[in-house]
């Protein structure tokens, strides 16, 4: 039978099924918010006192339920016990804007992105200083989008809450430079048998080429890429003098 032109219309059938859905999300949503607000780092605090560890060395060390966990090599040393030329070394190899910027360098990001496209291929990291100690002290490594959230968030509130020296400092003891040995003090004495404070500029430079692949890039390295990586900081050591100058 052909329906009538000037019949009314059926009624259209609710799509119940979105309504729970939307429910669910909110509410897992409201759970992660909680979560974030009740377990959020006093990031202040830093300001006087020094982390008692790290996501990073927390999760190297691991053990817990899965046995014995592995040994970590880690002496955090006050700023002034840190050689200046790694200091200078370290922040124009990482981020030679880092005592102009606010935690955040679009220079660096430009310049991952161009390689990015000459080389064809994924972009490199681009983080600042401020950007990777924040990572190091209470993130992990993955880059989804509510992990760099958090990260953005943590930035940010390092460079209001402390002074660029103390997240310098900060950065030096916690960055990892070989495996299981965190912070430049345990990095020189393992590498070359000295401390922190005392470190020539070639060895600065040695460290600070390292930070890219800390587990496979060390003094001593075979590695051609890291000789190169090297020479490198030493030629930006010896341009950049206006960091030393900053430190």
């Amino acid at each position: 039978m052909i329906a009538s032109p000037n019949a009314a219309p059926r009624p259209r059938r609710r799509r119940r099924g979105c309504a729970p859905l939307f429910a669910i999300a909110l509410a897992a949503a409201a759970l992660w918010l909680g979560w974030q607000i009740g377990t959020w780092p006093d990031v202040a605090a830093l300001a006087e006192r020094d982390p008692e560890t790290t996501a990073f060395i927390a999760r190297w060390r691991g053990g817990g339920w899965r046995g014995p966990g592995r040994e970590v090599s880690w002496r955090p040393v006050p700023y002034s016990r840190i050689s200046r030329h790694l200091k200078h070394a370290v922040v124009v190899a990482e981020d030679i804007e880092f005592f102009s910027h606010d935690g955040f360098s679009r220079r660096e990001l430009r310049a991952a992105l161009d390689q990015a496209i000459q080389e064809k291929a994924v972009p490199r990291g681009a983080s600042t200083i401020t950007q990777q100690l924040a990572k190091n002290l209470w993130l992990s490594s993955s880059r989804n989008p509510l992990r760099k959230l958090e990260e953005a968030l943590l930035t940010r509130q390092l460079e209001r809450r402390l002074s660029k020296r103390r997240i310098l400092e900060l950065y030096l003891n916690v960055v990892e430079w070989g495996p299981g040995i965190y912070g430049a003090e345990a990095a020189s004495r393992h590498w070359f048998g000295r401390s922190a404070r005392s470190l020539s500029t070639r060895q600065a430079a040695e460290l600070a080429a390292a930070l890219p692949r800390p587990r496979s890039w060390h003094p001593g390295s075979d590695s051609r890429a890291y000789r190169r990586m090297v020479r490198t900081v030493e030629r930006r050591m010896a341009k950049a003098r206006w960091v030393r100058e900053q430190l």
